[in-house]
Protein backbone atom coordinates (compact mmCIF):
# COMPACT_ATOMS: atom_id res chain seq x y z
CA UNK A 1 0.00 0.00 0.00
CA UNK A 2 1.45 3.40 -1.11
CA UNK A 3 1.82 6.25 1.32
CA UNK A 4 0.45 9.67 0.25
CA UNK A 5 2.99 12.48 0.68
CA UNK A 6 1.57 15.50 2.44
CA UNK A 7 2.97 19.04 2.04
CA UNK A 8 4.49 20.18 5.27
CA UNK A 9 3.65 23.81 6.38
CA UNK A 10 5.48 26.31 8.62
CA UNK A 11 5.65 25.60 12.23
CA UNK A 12 4.23 28.05 14.74
CA UNK A 13 7.70 29.06 15.79
CA UNK A 14 8.70 29.91 12.21
CA UNK A 15 5.57 32.02 11.75
CA UNK A 16 6.24 33.92 14.97
CA UNK A 17 9.86 34.58 13.95
CA UNK A 18 8.79 35.79 10.49
CA UNK A 19 6.17 38.12 11.96
CA UNK A 20 8.68 39.48 14.45
CA UNK A 21 11.22 40.21 11.71
CA UNK A 22 8.53 41.83 9.57
CA UNK A 23 7.43 44.02 12.50
CA UNK A 24 11.01 45.11 13.10
CA UNK A 25 11.43 46.00 9.42
CA UNK A 26 8.19 48.03 9.42
CA UNK A 27 9.25 49.88 12.59
CA UNK A 28 12.65 50.69 11.07
CA UNK A 29 11.01 51.83 7.84
CA UNK A 30 8.62 54.21 9.59
CA UNK A 31 11.45 55.48 11.82
CA UNK A 32 13.52 56.24 8.72
CA UNK A 33 10.58 58.01 7.10
CA UNK A 34 10.05 60.07 10.28
CA UNK A 35 13.73 61.05 10.37
CA UNK A 36 13.61 62.04 6.70
CA UNK A 37 10.48 64.15 7.29
CA UNK A 38 12.06 65.89 10.28
CA UNK A 39 15.22 66.59 8.31
CA UNK A 40 13.14 67.98 5.47
CA UNK A 41 11.21 70.26 7.83
CA UNK A 42 14.42 71.49 9.46
CA UNK A 43 15.90 72.18 6.05
CA UNK A 44 12.81 74.11 4.97
CA UNK A 45 12.83 76.07 8.24
CA UNK A 46 16.53 76.90 7.86
CA UNK A 47 15.99 78.04 4.29
CA UNK A 48 13.11 80.26 5.42
CA UNK A 49 15.30 81.78 8.15
CA UNK A 50 18.15 82.47 5.73
CA UNK A 51 15.72 83.89 3.21
CA UNK A 52 14.19 86.22 5.82
CA UNK A 53 17.62 87.51 6.82
CA UNK A 54 18.51 88.03 3.15
CA UNK A 55 15.28 89.96 2.50
CA UNK A 56 15.82 92.27 5.49
CA UNK A 57 19.49 92.80 4.59
CA UNK A 58 18.54 93.57 1.00
CA UNK A 59 15.95 96.09 2.20
CA UNK A 60 18.52 98.06 4.19
CA UNK A 61 21.17 97.82 1.48
CA UNK A 62 18.78 99.01 -1.21
CA UNK A 63 16.96 101.80 0.64
CA UNK A 64 18.96 102.87 3.70
CA UNK A 65 22.30 102.87 1.90
CA UNK A 66 20.81 105.26 -0.69
CA UNK A 67 19.18 107.59 1.86
CA UNK A 68 19.04 111.17 0.66
CA UNK A 69 20.26 114.01 2.91
CA UNK A 70 17.23 116.24 2.36
CA UNK A 71 15.89 118.96 4.62
CA UNK A 72 12.40 118.54 6.04
CA UNK A 73 10.97 122.04 6.33
CA UNK A 74 7.28 121.22 5.94
CA UNK A 75 6.49 118.45 8.46
CA UNK A 76 6.76 120.85 11.40
CA UNK A 77 5.92 124.48 10.67
CA UNK A 78 8.66 127.03 11.23
CA UNK A 79 11.16 124.26 11.90
CA UNK A 80 13.78 122.98 9.49
CA UNK A 81 15.44 119.67 10.29
CA UNK A 82 17.25 117.00 8.34
CA UNK A 83 14.91 114.22 7.23
CA UNK A 84 17.32 111.59 8.63
CA UNK A 85 16.54 111.12 12.33
CA UNK A 86 17.30 108.07 14.45
CA UNK A 87 17.57 106.77 17.98
CA UNK A 88 18.17 103.38 19.57
CA UNK A 89 14.84 101.85 18.44
CA UNK A 90 13.50 104.01 15.60
CA UNK A 91 14.77 105.48 12.39
CA UNK A 92 13.47 107.65 9.56
CA UNK A 93 15.08 108.59 6.28
CA UNK A 94 14.20 109.59 2.73
CA UNK A 95 14.71 107.25 -0.19
CA UNK A 96 13.42 106.37 -3.65
CA UNK A 97 11.73 103.33 -5.12
CA UNK A 98 12.52 101.95 -8.58
CA UNK A 99 10.25 103.23 -11.34
CA UNK A 100 8.84 99.72 -11.81
CA UNK A 101 7.26 99.80 -8.32
CA UNK A 102 4.96 102.66 -9.26
CA UNK A 103 5.82 104.96 -6.34
CA UNK A 104 6.95 108.18 -7.95
CA UNK A 105 9.12 110.64 -6.06
CA UNK A 106 10.88 110.50 -2.72
CA UNK A 107 9.38 108.45 0.11
CA UNK A 108 9.80 108.95 3.85
CA UNK A 109 10.71 105.63 5.48
CA UNK A 110 9.84 105.38 9.20
CA UNK A 111 11.06 102.24 10.99
CA UNK A 112 10.13 101.39 14.58
CA UNK A 113 9.39 98.48 16.94
CA UNK A 114 5.66 97.94 17.34
CA UNK A 115 3.81 95.78 19.88
CA UNK A 116 1.11 93.41 18.59
CA UNK A 117 -0.92 90.57 20.09
CA UNK A 118 1.19 87.93 18.37
CA UNK A 119 4.44 89.61 19.43
CA UNK A 120 6.62 92.57 18.61
CA UNK A 121 7.29 93.41 14.97
CA UNK A 122 9.54 95.83 13.13
CA UNK A 123 7.16 98.02 11.20
CA UNK A 124 8.02 100.29 8.26
CA UNK A 125 5.70 103.06 7.13
CA UNK A 126 6.03 104.75 3.74
CA UNK A 127 4.79 108.30 3.16
CA UNK A 128 5.37 110.54 0.12
CA UNK A 129 8.01 113.12 1.04
CA UNK A 130 6.18 116.29 0.07
CA UNK A 131 4.00 118.94 1.73
CA UNK A 132 0.49 117.69 2.51
CA UNK A 133 -2.51 119.75 1.34
CA UNK A 134 -4.27 121.72 4.04
CA UNK A 135 -6.79 119.59 5.90
CA UNK A 136 -5.63 116.39 4.21
CA UNK A 137 -3.22 113.62 5.11
CA UNK A 138 -0.85 111.97 2.70
CA UNK A 139 -1.44 108.26 2.04
CA UNK A 140 0.63 106.03 4.30
CA UNK A 141 1.51 102.41 3.67
CA UNK A 142 2.42 100.06 6.53
CA UNK A 143 4.75 97.09 6.00
CA UNK A 144 5.83 94.46 8.54
CA UNK A 145 9.53 93.87 7.97
CA UNK A 146 10.32 91.33 10.74
CA UNK A 147 7.97 89.40 13.06
CA UNK A 148 8.45 87.97 16.57
CA UNK A 149 11.15 90.45 17.54
CA UNK A 150 12.40 90.46 21.12
CA UNK A 151 14.80 93.38 20.80
CA UNK A 152 16.09 95.79 18.17
CA UNK A 153 19.00 98.17 18.60
CA UNK A 154 20.28 100.87 16.26
CA UNK A 155 23.64 102.66 16.36
CA UNK A 156 25.12 105.40 14.20
CA UNK A 157 28.75 105.98 13.30
CA UNK A 158 29.87 109.54 12.66
CA UNK A 159 31.49 112.57 14.17
CA UNK A 160 30.60 113.22 17.80
CA UNK A 161 29.54 116.83 18.30
CA UNK A 162 31.12 116.93 21.76
CA UNK A 163 34.51 115.33 21.10
CA UNK A 164 34.86 115.98 17.37
CA UNK A 165 35.92 112.36 16.83
CA UNK A 166 34.07 109.67 14.89
CA UNK A 167 32.47 106.97 17.05
CA UNK A 168 29.36 104.81 17.45
CA UNK A 169 26.45 106.73 18.97
CA UNK A 170 23.04 105.65 20.27
CA UNK A 171 21.13 108.44 18.52
CA UNK A 172 21.42 110.78 15.57
CA UNK A 173 19.04 113.68 16.08
CA UNK A 174 18.99 117.32 15.01
CA UNK A 175 22.13 116.98 12.90
CA UNK A 176 23.08 118.72 9.68
CA UNK A 177 24.50 115.59 8.07
CA UNK A 178 23.81 111.89 7.88
CA UNK A 179 25.97 109.31 9.65
CA UNK A 180 28.57 107.35 7.77
CA UNK A 181 27.38 103.94 9.00
CA UNK A 182 24.22 102.53 10.58
CA UNK A 183 24.31 99.28 12.57
CA UNK A 184 21.10 97.26 13.04
CA UNK A 185 20.99 94.53 15.71
CA UNK A 186 17.90 92.28 15.84
CA UNK A 187 17.08 89.57 18.39
CA UNK A 188 14.14 87.22 17.76
CA UNK A 189 11.89 85.54 20.31
CA UNK A 190 12.91 82.05 19.12
CA UNK A 191 16.58 82.88 19.90
CA UNK A 192 17.63 82.44 16.27
CA UNK A 193 20.91 84.28 15.78
CA UNK A 194 20.89 87.23 13.40
CA UNK A 195 24.27 88.82 12.65
CA UNK A 196 24.55 92.58 13.05
CA UNK A 197 23.91 94.44 9.81
CA UNK A 198 26.18 97.41 9.12
CA UNK A 199 25.04 99.65 6.27
CA UNK A 200 27.27 102.29 4.73
CA UNK A 201 25.40 105.37 3.57
CA UNK A 202 26.46 106.48 0.11
CA UNK A 203 25.84 110.17 0.89
CA UNK A 204 26.65 111.31 4.43
CA UNK A 205 26.77 115.09 4.03
CA UNK A 206 23.61 117.16 3.69
CA UNK A 207 22.58 119.16 0.66
CA UNK A 208 23.29 122.40 2.53
CA UNK A 209 26.96 121.44 2.76
CA UNK A 210 27.08 121.11 -1.00
CA UNK A 211 25.37 124.47 -1.39
CA UNK A 212 27.83 126.15 0.98
CA UNK A 213 30.80 124.60 -0.79
CA UNK A 214 29.42 125.62 -4.17
CA UNK A 215 28.78 129.16 -2.95
CA UNK A 216 32.28 129.44 -1.52
CA UNK A 217 33.79 128.32 -4.81
CA UNK A 218 31.71 130.85 -6.71
CA UNK A 219 32.78 133.62 -4.33
CA UNK A 220 36.42 132.74 -4.88
CA UNK A 221 35.92 132.83 -8.64
CA UNK A 222 34.16 136.20 -8.46
CA UNK A 223 36.89 137.84 -6.37
CA UNK A 224 39.11 140.21 -8.38
CA UNK A 225 42.67 139.12 -8.94
CA UNK A 226 45.26 141.06 -6.90
CA UNK A 227 47.19 143.80 -8.68
CA UNK A 228 50.95 143.88 -9.05
CA UNK A 229 51.40 145.99 -5.90
CA UNK A 230 49.20 143.68 -3.81
CA UNK A 231 51.03 140.63 -5.13
CA UNK A 232 54.39 142.11 -4.09
CA UNK A 233 53.05 142.79 -0.60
Amino acid sequence: MKRIKTALGFTLMEVLIAMTLLSIMVVLLFASLKICAQSWEKGESKMAEVNEVAVVYHFFQQHLAAAKPLWDDFSVKEQRTLAFQGDAQSLQFVGDFPASVGKAGAQLFALHLQEQEEGNVINVSLTPFLPSPEGQELPKEEIVLVKHVRKVSLAYFGMDENTGESSWQAQWLQRESQPQLVKISIELENAIYWPDMVVELKVASSQIDADVTSGAMQNEENQPEPGPEEAEQ
